[in-house]
């Protein structure tokens, strides 16, 4: 969505709150393949446990959550097999890594303990718009953290 759209859609009455309602629907998604995709590199391989571990959720959870993300196109795996990202959920896990990063640092650049700053980047990052994300990478290179 363009800026220039995306500005004239929250100009609408009631439309800023159907962005955060957007914006919710897609957490879990961007949580679960961002969370895959650092299991991979860091384990070499991903399976429904580690994820229930990680989010401190059951296997049902993970297994329901999985299988709608498969059927949107952003992972594969057979149950009790390990788990991969496709090409878009790749590409998801990326882009969510990257706005992760750029307010962790922000956050960090004006002040905030790192503590509360992993906290709140957690939220933040499915909520932030590019122009703000832009906003925030410029304030962090400023500050020279990012």
């Amino acid at each position: 969505m363009s800026k220039s759209t995306q500005k004239s859609k929250i100009d609408r009455t009631g439309d800023r709150f159907e962005l955060t309602r957007g914006s919710h629907a897609r957490e879990t998604a961007e949580d679960y393949v961002e969370a895959i995709a650092r299991l991979i590199e860091e384990k070499g391989t991903c399976r429904g446990v580690d994820l229930a571990k990680l989010f401190q959720v059951t296997q049902v959870t993970v297994s329901k959550t999985l299988s709608r993300l498969q059927s949107e196109g952003l992972v594969d795996y057979e149950p009790y097999g390990p788990i991969s990202l496709t090409k878009s959920g790749a590409t998801m896990a990326s882009y969510a890594r990257e706005r992760h990063e750029v307010v962790l640092e922000f956050l960090r650049s004006i002040g905030v303990s790192e503590e509360i700053a992993q906290v709140d980047a957690e939220g933040i990052e499915h909520h932030v718009s590019p122009e703000t994300l832009e906003a925030f990478r410029t304030i962090a290179r400023r500050k020279g953290t990012c």
